[in-house]
């Protein structure tokens, strides 16, 4: 069992930065891809950002939006720069017990409780 806590979240002006956090529990942390996912109002929850061996981000972000791992501390980071208002969402950490980043968000095992990020214009 994976327990994930997201932090970081927050209201900032567009063309600002938030950094996320998402630490997990267990002790087979590195043996996950992980990921992050966002849900604006009235939207399906979408994929941003995958990590594993490799990174791969959704075409919205990339550019923008960095993932990285520290396997020590359990815990994984979304640094997000150039923040745009419809990057407004609550965004998810979510870990998969496969190797290789993972895009589809019904692969996944465990899922944060989630974090807003608001953006104003």
């Amino acid at each position: 069992q994976v327990q994930l806590v997201e932090s970081g979240g927050g209201l900032v002006q567009a063309g600002g930065s938030l950094r996320l956090s998402c630490g997990a529990s267990g002790r087979t942390f590195s043996n996950y891809a992980m990921g992050w996912f966002r849900q604006a109002p009235g939207k399906e929850r979408e994929f941003v950002a995958g990590i594993s061996w490799n990174t791969y981000y959704a075409d919205s972000v990339k550019g923008r939006f960095t993932i990285s791992r520290d396997n020590a501390k359990n815990t994984v980071y979304l640094q997000m720069n150039s923040l745009k208002p419809e990057d407004t969402a609550v965004y998810y950490c979510a870990a998969a017990r496969l190797v290789g980043v993972v895009v589809a968000k019904d692969r996944y095992d465990y899922w944060g409780q989630g974090t807003q990020v608001t953006v104003s214009s």
